[in-house]
């Protein structure tokens, strides 16, 4: 929201605002003095830190420091200076607390008169918190050192120093104008005090000194307080050691860190001491916040906080607590570190700590729309604003409006309101909007009202999954619910039941899946086949048991376990693969985006993306996330194809591009590697080569028609100097640094992984075949073709096209492709080649039972059609396609344009050499042959079908292919 607007001081006020007469400098202009009253009216603070130090305001206004915002770094150097001549402890502690005086009166002057937003106010705040902490402590540092001897580490032999995290609002930088700051104290490595007689252990010089350090910013003395200081967030809370190492830090937030200790570590910044130890500690610790998998369990955790937060609300009467109560700043919080925890360790951009830049990464991710994100940011920075106007007046610690009418006043005119009616009216309305945001967000799915918790979804089932029922009951009740096996749909609940996963599981899990096991059986009998769902799905089940957050997601979230059984029903594949991967289950919560894949563009920018959220060193989280995004797209397009909002075609071209994305990022990243190891190769002219690379696809990727399990048939080109060196530290010859950039290629593609493997990748179409050079130069790759390759190779570069690299080479190659395929031929000795090679393949890959579909019992029902390999198939067709574009491209140079068998067959009825009607039988049979294809990979079924099926395609094609002269 904008600024509150300024409103007329009231009559009622008027007598605090007489107060300024008491302190107002004479010379001030009467803008300046008009704000002073206001300021006087609204703050009890200001007015007596002006009474008690009569230079202060003129001080400030003179330096100009009253109307301008402070630059990065501005007041922190102030406080450098002031510090730089402190002759002792006292001297210290008296000097901080003047100077935070002095900042405090600023920043709430600047805050009642508009002269700052609230992100100026927060974080002048919180430069001022780490400038105080920080500087404090690097005074004390010294002068601990003399005393004790200088901290070592044991391993390292180095000195050591504290770290200071910064937690909660300060870490975020978001501190308010009179709030604690919450502190945890580290250090590297254990070891002992040096240059004195009597050492002291790490931990106690520490301890020392981090006691010194409160001591100078936290107790209350005449000039007041610094900021009050509280460790209670520390392992073991007040019971523990007030510093630990950074080993035993690591092994309590590994061993007993509790769920709000991540909620409150999402927070933490290194806001004093050591900042290079500090990002190491941050980075041994980001684990404990942030899971590799999605956490649905995070939900649980933060209603179990908000319950305790809303049992103490109103057991201490806290209802008009803006920050604790309904409705308040705690619950946007919630909102925001819900999704954090959930979605944070995958996405990193959710990684980080200011709330309303969380905010702004779930509108821009695509996690809420843009109209909550944008009534959320509204009503917390309103929320916000109260809470500074509530504490300006007496810089006290408080969230709770005021009981007062002269309190009240005041905080309805700091919000720019002409009477606290028409101010309670605007919180209510935002306190409102926020409970209903947080409702959807964090609150039990089963919390309606009227409704109790016995009455949750599922609930009739329980009695059967706690094994409550006989055996006949229990049947009875799955009879009657639909199942028409009961018998055997019992048994594998109580196969699971009894199974190790369930049997070893810990108790929260266990809870967990007794939650989810009668919703599961609730939404399986609303099925037609519930006992096809329970068997596909209870795989699932055990194979997530021991990860039960995942079984909180769907818990938590009934349309993605509908959508779960609705697709696990469609298909055993995508059960299988989301089995085998349960984190696809994350895609299953966004039925706009699981039924609607993106455009190549969208798809290559969405996965670039979010690869430059990775460190660039970390090669194992960049192969993780490529087969994730793999995973997760490949799943939207098999749920588009079975809901059919995807045609065939379009399957095939997301899948196409698909692989294009990520053979794109797999370039990338084995190029920098290859280069970061042995430098960049050189082309013939001696210039670097950027990359003078080409990715070549084959077959099916080539032909833009990839299918849900299909490989990669790929070809390796370079155009650099295959002699020359590289330019790096350990320098190779060119060939050698391609001949590794496709190893690498190789390797980042197909390494099995957590994840699995990206693709199978098979090189066998390279220049002379497995036993040929992995990477063939442009010139190699042109003179083999030219002289060597068989008839079947130019059949396969027919469907052969540049699918990433150099565009420079890709065009070169293009040239290489025209001319091979437009060279004249002898079409008798081209029909007997081809004909030769399909016959191989029949002989070795058809139905034997059927002579590979040419025998006489080929069509009958109890035969079988290999719907690629037997006559009249997917293969028959491609061959009359490749046959056609070799026989004619010389003359047709339009035939090699394209590498697809469709717009082959448009380009050979548009140049006159077979009938559109025989154009139109190829292409519908074609299409026909690769859907059913489809159909039986979603179901796991091989590519066969009933010998009775396809018969007139299959004769027409036969008919056809005779016609071309072929046999």
């Amino acid at each position: 929201m904008s600024l509150p607007p300024l409103a007329a001081v009231p009559a009622a006020l008027q007598p605090l605002a007489d107060r300024a007469r008491s302190v107002l400098p004479a010379s001030w202009p009467p803008l300046r003095q008009e704000t002073l009253q206001r300021v006087c009216a609204c703050s009890d603070f200001v007015y007596e830190q002006a009474v008690r130090d009569p230079q202060l305001l003129p001080v400030l206004a003179d330096s100009g420091e009253l109307e301008r915002a402070f630059t990065p770094g501005e007041l922190r150097g102030q406080l450098q200076t002031l510090l730089a001549d402190c002759a002792d402890e006292d001297e210290l502690g008296r000097r901080l607390r003047r100077f935070r005086n002095r900042q405090q009166v600023r920043i709430v002057w600047r805050d009642i008169s508009r002269q700052a937003d609230l992100a100026e106010t927060c974080r002048d705040l919180s430069d001022l918190a780490d400038a105080c902490i920080d500087l404090a402590y690097h005074w004390l540092y010294p002068r601990h050192c003399e005393q004790f001897g200088t901290p070592i580490g044991r391993r390292s032999g180095e000195a050591q120093h504290m770290v200071i995290l910064g937690m909660g609002k300060l870490g975020a930088h978001e501190l308010n104008l009179s709030s604690d700051i919450d502190l945890i104290f580290g250090y590297p490595e254990g070891g002992e005090t040096e240059g004195v007689k009597r050492s002291l252990d790490n931990q106690e010089f520490f301890i020392r000194l981090g006691q010194r350090l409160i001591k100078a910013l936290d107790p209350i003395t005449a000039e007041g307080f610094v900021f009050r200081v509280d460790m209670r967030l520390r392992p073991y809370g007040s019971a523990g050691a007030l510093v630990l190492s950074f080993n035993a830090l690591e092994q309590y937030y590994q061993d007993q860190g509790r769920d709000w200790e991540r909620y409150a570590m999402i927070k933490a910044r290194v806001v004093g001491g050591d900042q290079a130890a500090g990002k190491q500690l941050l980075e041994m610790l980001r684990p404990f916040v942030y899971r590799r998998y999605l956490d649905f369990s995070a939900i649980e955790a933060l209603r179990a906080m908000k319950l305790l937060i809303q049992q103490e609300v109103r057991r201490k009467g806290m209802a008009d607590n803006i920050k604790l109560g309904s409705g308040g700043i705690r619950e946007i919080e919630f909102i925001a570190q819900a999704f954090q925890l959930i979605h944070g360790g995958r996405d990193l951009s959710l990684q980080q700590r200011p709330l309303l830049k969380v905010l702004a990464t779930l509108e821009g991710q695509g996690y809420l729309p843009a109209p909550i994100i944008a009534e959320m940011r509204q009503g917390y920075e309103f929320l916000r604003y109260v809470e500074h106007a509530l504490q300006a007046i007496g810089d006290r610690q408080t969230q709770m409006l005021p009981d007062n009418d002269q309190d009240r006043a005041r905080v309805a005119l700091i919000m720019g309101c002409d009477s606290w009616t028409a101010f309670r009216e605007q919180l209510l309305h935002w306190r409102g909007r926020i409970e209903w945001h947080f409702r959807q967000v964090i609150a039990d799915p089963d919390e309606e009202e009227g409704v109790e918790a016995e009455l949750c979804v599922g609930s009739e089932w329980l009695p059967l999954w706690e094994e409550a029922l006989d055996e006949e009951m229990a049947g009875r009740q799955l009879a009657e619910a639909g199942f028409s096996e009961p018998a055997a749909a019992l048994k594998r609940l109580i196969d699971l039941r009894g199974g190790s996963q369930v049997r070893t599981m810990q108790r929260l899990g266990r809870e967990r899946l007794d939650a989810f096991i009668p919703r599961l059986l609730a939404q399986a009998v609303e099925h037609a086949d519930p006992d096809l769902v329970l068997e596909r799905v209870l795989p699932l089940v055990e194979a997530v048991a021991r990860r039960s957050a995942y079984l909180v997601l769907l818990t938590e979230n009934p349309s993605a376990l509908q959508r779960l059984l609705n697709l696990c029903a469609a298909s055993p594949w995508i059960a299988e693969q989301i089995t085998r991967f349960p984190l696809l289950l994350d895609e299953l919560l966004n039925e706009g985006r699981l039924f609607s894949p993106p455009l190549a563009p969208e798809l290559a920018a969405e996965l670039r993306e979010r690869l430059t959220r990775i460190p660039e060193g970390d090669l194992e989280q960049q192969m993780e996330a490529l087969r994730h995004f793999k995973l997760a797209h490949r799943l939207r397009v098999a749920a588009s194809e079975i809901a059919g909002t995807l045609p065939l075609m379009k399957v095939s071209d997301y899948l196409t591009w698909l692989a294009e994305a990520m053979l794109e990022q797999v370039l990338a990243l084995a190029w920098r590697h290859t280069v970061a190891k042995h430098g960049t190769p050189k082309r013939a002219d001696g210039s670097l080569c950027d990359p003078d690379f080409i990715i070549v696809g084959y077959g099916k990727v080539g032909g833009l028609e990839l299918g849900h399990g299909s490989d990669l048939d790929l070809v390796f080109i370079h155009d650099g100097d295959s002699q020359a060196e590289t330019d790096g530290a350990k320098p190779i010859d060119g060939a050698q640094f391609f001949a590794r950039l496709g190893q690498r290629i190789i390797h980042l593609l197909t390494t099995q992984t957590t994840s699995g493997q990206l693709y199978e990748v098979d090189m066998r179409l390279r220049p002379s075949g497995a036993s040929g050079l992995l990477v063939s130069s442009l010139g190699a790759f042109e003179r083999y073709q030219q002289s060597e390759a068989w008839t079947w190779e130019h059949q396969a570069l027919v469907r052969a096209r540049v699918l990433v690299g150099c565009a420079r080479v890709g065009a070169a190659f293009e040239q290489v492709r025209a001319a091979v395929l437009g060279r004249e031929r002898d079409l008798p000795t081209l029909q007997a080649e081809v004909s030769e090679m399909r016959a191989k393949m029949r002989d070795n890959l058809g139905t034997p039972s059927t002579a590979a579909g040419r025998g006489a019992n080929a069509f009958d029902a109890a035969a079988s059609f290999d719907l690629k390999q037997d006559a009249g198939g997917i293969v028959d067709i491609e061959f009359m396609v490749q046959y056609a574009a070799l026989a004619w491209s010389r003359q047709h140079p339009q035939l090699h344009r394209y590498t697809d068998n469709i717009r082959i067959l448009d380009g050979l009825r548009d140049a006159g050499l077979m009938p559109a009607a025989d154009v139109e039988l190829l292409q519908e049979a074609y299409k026909a042959y690769r859907a059913a294809a489809h159909r039986q990979a979603l179901q796991k079924q091989p590519g066969k079908v009933g010998g009775e099926q396809f018969a007139e395609e299959r004769r027409s094609v036969m008919r056809l292919w005779r016609e071309l002269g072929l046999s």
